[in-house]
């Protein structure tokens, strides 16, 4: 009875009658048109944006100041065009007046006890000297939802390199004719045509690996062989339901796989295989005209010959995605990585505990926080909006303050969806004073209707030009209603000029 198939909700909470979920339930379209891969080192650049996803209303023009990557959003007329911009990489001006917590405070007066937001708690700081403006029970610990994904990127961020990419490669086996497909933790290899995108943008493709390995071998392939070894334990973790995997929205984490397990590798709500692992080998075993081994898993002989091997997008790329997205699969699949960097078991408790190292190790508060996965899916989960806050104003915090984890957190900004934009929030702020956020508010959402949760956490420019971020958490609250509560705030921080 939680998370729809965005990773935001439970299908059950947004089914009618006849089974089917709801229209207005449904997240958006992916982009008509291919992304390409984000280059770090060009911020400062020229850049091209086209307006994708149907924005019904103009968005506002967005200035990266504070050297964030925010896409300025060109104002969508009848025919779209692509506007060149330049990243402009200056702070606010001197003159702009800094927010105050008693400006913050007025502005938001009437709209922190809406009843549909149950009990809330939240956090707003003004990054750019890290005063907490506005607290409420901030410290408190509650479910996060997909919110839980921040924390996932930050600390993928801080721990691994962030040109990382995941390899799926094929070796050959003990036996002649046997090749082994040795699993990378690369949930987004696509089994669409070279030229074709996926949910997963600039994947790699299955079609590359088996042109390699045909030409390594003369063809001569008859037994198809998997090694799993890269994860370990359970491929649920603890406080899922029974239900969550496989779904719309999760499948079972393993460490290889084609297009997140999706029946449909284009559609990112489509359903998702059971054994998503064995359709991998199943399909390389088919394009090799091989068959997959009785003894289908084993581990790939030590030092064998190479015969083809294919790589992800780059980290910060595969953040970007399961942040826009919020994919549960691909969150929990990065979260693995930061375990084996760590040194922890490549398992859903050694990823917990690798995420709370490297969030320690690098100066936040995480007493008493508990994780029992890194997508957010599970109940067991328990964050405070404090330190989603604080992850957030580092990431934002201007460059002259000399934090090196500014530089290293800086890209999971660009993942944040954009209020009536992009990602899960692209439907949202629609109605009312949430409409002045569109284009200036970008967050993450999470939300479980069974028990309440509407989560929403990120940052927004103000009409001063000062960046402010928040986390905003409930429970108890009224999935619809409480979400527009929160878009409600958030926009209201866009105007409020909280001098």
């Amino acid at each position: 009875m939680r998370i729809e198939p965005t990773g935001e909700q439970h299908p059950a909470a947004a089914r009618t009658e006849g089974g089917e979920p709801s229209h207005d339930e449904q997240p958006p379209p992916p982009p008509p048109t291919s992304r390409g891969r984000r280059k770090w080192w060009l911020v400062g650049a020229a850049v091209v944006l086209v307006v994708l996803l149907g924005v019904t209303a103009a968005l506002p023009y967005v200035s990266n100041r504070l050297g964030l990557p925010w896409a300025p959003n060109a104002p969508k007329g009848d025919e779209p065009q692509p506007v060149a911009v330049t990243r402009d990489l200056e702070g606010p001006p001197d003159s702009a007046p800094s927010p105050t917590a008693n400006g913050v405070t007025q502005a938001l007066s009437g709209l922190t006890n809406n009843p549909a937001l149950g009990s809330l708690t939240g956090s707003i700081i003004d990054p750019a000297n890290g005063t907490a403006l506005w607290e409420q029970d901030a410290g408190k610990l509650i479910t996060p939802a997909s919110t839980t994904k921040v924390l996932t990127a930050a600390a993928a961020l801080l721990a691994l390199d962030h040109g990382k990419q995941l390899t799926t490669k094929v070796v050959e086996g003990s036996e002649p004719g046997t090749v082994v497909l040795v699993a990378g933790g690369d949930v987004t290899l696509s089994s669409l045509p070279d030229g074709e995108d996926s949910v997963y943008q600039g994947a790699a493709h299955l079609d590359d690996l088996v042109a390699q390995v045909k030409e390594a071998t003369g063809g001569d392939v008859s037994q198809v062989q998997l090694d799993l070894s890269a994860f370990s334990g359970p491929t649920s973790a603890e406080g899922w339901a029974p239900e969550d995997a496989p779904s719309t929205y999760m499948a079972p984490v393993e460490p290889a796989m084609l297009d997140g397990g999706r029946s449909k590798p284009d559609d990112d709500t489509s359903m998702r295989s059971g054994k998503p692992a064995q359709d991998l080998a199943q399909q390389l075993a088919s394009r090799l005209g091989a068959q997959v081994s009785g003894t289908a898993t084993t581990t790939a002989p030590q030092g064998a010959r190479v015969l083809g091997e294919v790589a992800s997008a780059p980290l910060t790329e595969l953040v970007d995605t399961f942040l826009s997205i919020s994919d549960n699969l691909l969150a929990d699949a990065i979260a693995r990585q930061v375990a084996i960097a760590e040194g922890e078991e490549p398992s859903f408790e050694g990823a917990s505990r690798a995420m709370l190292t490297v969030l320690r190790d690098n100066g936040f508060d995480v007493d008493g926080v508990e994780l029992s996965d890194a997508s957010g899916l599970s109940l067991r989960n328990k964050v405070s909006a404090k330190l989603l806050a604080d992850v957030l104003s580092v990431a934002a915090a201007p460059d002259g303050k000399g934090d090196a984890r500014t530089a290293k957190l800086r890209p999971l900004l660009g993942g944040l969806p954009v209020a009536g934009g992009s990602g899960t929030l692209a439907s949202r702020y629609t109605e009312g004073t949430a409409t002045e956020g569109r284009g200036w508010v970008r967050a993450k959402t999470g939300t479980i209707p069974s028990d309440g949760i509407n989560t929403l956490a990120g940052l927004v420019l103000d009409t001063d030009g000062r960046v402010l971020v928040f986390a905003l958490m409930t429970e108890g609250s009224q999935t619809e209603a409480g979400r527009a509560g929160l878009d409600t705030i958030t926009a209201t921080l866009r105007g409020c000029g909280c001098g």
